[in-house]
């Protein structure tokens, strides 16, 4: 069952729905290997902070650098350019869940699609524009929407002022799907041991 919850993003509600559970913005953190197959660092940093939202109750601060900060403020632009460009009508949404996963894409096109947007700057989206393709870097994040919202195509759209918009899809992968699942599956069982693990230090020291 996906749960649609009504929210504007960034906002407290939004960050309150995500607290304490993978998303998708970081199924790739999930899904990266350290050398050897080893756990990554990465991966271990988004499970303590997982963790420590789960423990706390409170939303973990994250890194925003001026570009990100820019980028959300281009992203109603985006979205009109993307409708101008396609004849597409863009739902907004706030955030989506499904059990102990979530998803926040940028709208929903008709009953099938999503829309997630970049806005990068213009050496990024010249070179993304040449190259032709569904960017790689994007696809964890781009197919775990599509398994949230349970939808069968997601348009990426990178976007900067003055250029033509670059717009890539991608279908659903059920084998990509299948495996992110699995992993994500794991990484809350994970997340659970370890919580237990710290909440048990809490009742030790108060005996």
């Amino acid at each position: 069952m996906i749960e649609i919850i009504n929210c504007v993003q960034g906002s407290p509600e939004w960050a309150q729905a995500r607290l304490g559970i993978p998303t998708a913005s970081e199924f790739a953190s999930i899904l990266t290997k350290g050398r050897g197959g080893t756990e990554s660092r990465t991966r271990q940093t988004y499970l303590y902070k997982l963790a420590g939202e789960r423990l706390t109750g409170e939303v973990m601060d994250s890194f925003t650098s001026p570009h990100m900060e820019r980028g959300k403020l281009m992203e109603e632009e985006a979205r009109s350019a993307y409708s101008f460009v396609t004849g597409l009508d863009c739902q907004t949404v706030g955030f989506l869940r499904r059990g102990r996963a979530g998803a926040s894409p940028d709208a929903l096109i008709g009953e099938d699609g999503l829309l997630e947007i970049k806005t990068k700057l213009p050496h990024l989206l010249i070179e993304a524009l040449l190259k032709g393709e569904f960017p790689p870097e994007h696809k964890a994040q781009c197919q775990g929407q599509l398994w949230i919202a349970e939808r069968d195509w997601i348009d990426l759209a990178i976007y900067w002022p003055g250029l033509p918009i670059v717009i890539s899809r991608a279908h659903r992968d059920k084998a990509f799907i299948a495996e992110l699942s699995v992993a994500v599956t794991q990484f809350n069982e994970e997340l659970d041991r370890i919580v237990t693990q710290v909440a048990a230090y809490d009742r030790v020291e108060a005996a």
